[in-house]
């Protein structure tokens, strides 16, 4: 990580960050707050979502995205899109406009035609970076013994948010795993797994080893320890990432929010980029397990 490339990450995170809290500053709610978070790193190429999506085995980008909304609860996604500029945006209108949850692959983007989304073609997602690492990926699994594939976590972006209504979201986007197989999805899409929000609870977002958090339902267990169990939200995340996932061998991390305003950022591997900002006057962006910067 040269300081050039920190710095770079620093400020996309800084600007979704920021995106964000001005909703919620105007009076807007956690949904659009978090869609509006989402939505900028999704447009950004150095975060694997959207435009910076990491390319699957055949060399195209499939994303996955969630939105759940505290209220209700009610929430949206998709999977395995190949031609949606935001899959963000997408899961929200499926929340909003159909009686569904999910919705994959082409029939989520003919939802999206019908709701008048705009598909872009499948090489805006092909940036040099994500076809090196692909290339690199490719030579990796050649070169195993085994002759099995290999595949790069590459990280997922999210958000959550809670409004002066008192409503909690939680959004999540992501273009998987580096040369994964055509077809596979994660955790992001799965309700309860990658995603979860509720106004009993909390809202959470995981990034990290998708396998693992489709496994233990990562997301939902943190929000039940915290309504069932009564941990508070940072007791609750702790165990769910430093003990129960480090137990199974997941890695990965999660950024959580309670209806008290409590803020958990939590992560078992080397680093986890993060941001956190509240009216309070808190502003915090960290990478690692350094002090967090204003």
């Amino acid at each position: 990580m040269t300081p050039a490339r920190e710095a770079s990450y620093r400020a996309g995170l800084a600007a979704a960050l920021d995106a964000g809290y001005e909703v919620l500053e105007r009076g807007g709610t956690s949904l659009d707050a978090v869609t509006a978070a989402v939505r900028l790193m999704e447009d950004d190429p150095q975060f694997n979502a959207g435009r910076g999506a990491v390319l699957n085995h055949d060399g195209d980008a499939e994303l996955d995205a969630a939105i759940m909304d505290g209220a209700g609860p009610r929430a949206g996604a998709v999977a395995g899109v190949r031609h949606v500029k935001n899959p963000i945006e997408l899961a929200r209108l499926v929340m909003e406009k159909s009686p569904h949850v999910l919705l994959i692959a082409d029939g989520a983007e003919d939802f999206a035609l019908e709701q008048g989304v705009v598909l872009v073609p499948r090489g805006y997602f092909r940036t040099e970076a994500r076809e090196r690492e692909l290339e690199e990926a490719r030579r990796a699994e050649a070169a195993s013994a085994a002759g099995t594939p290999t595949t790069q976590a590459k990280g997922t972006v999210g958000a959550v948010a809670l409004d002066r209504a008192g409503n909690l979201a939680a959004a999540t986007s992501t273009g998987g795993l580096t040369n994964k197989h055509r077809g596979r999805v994660g955790d992001t899409p799965l309700i309860g797994a990658g995603t979860y929000a509720s106004n009993e609870s909390c809202a959470v977002s995981g990034t990290g080893q998708g396998e693992y958090y489709i496994r233990q339902v990562v997301a939902y267990d943190v929000c039940a320890l915290v309504q069932y169990r009564r941990l508070t939200l940072a007791q609750a995340v702790h165990e769910v990432v430093q003990v129960k996932l480090r137990r199974s061998g997941g890695e990965g991390g999660v950024i959580a929010l309670d209806r008290a305003g409590n803020i958990a950022m939590d992560f078992n591997s080397v680093g986890m980029f993060r941001g956190a900002r509240d009216s309070r006057g808190r502003r915090e962006i960290a990478m690692y397990r350094d002090a967090a910067r204003p």
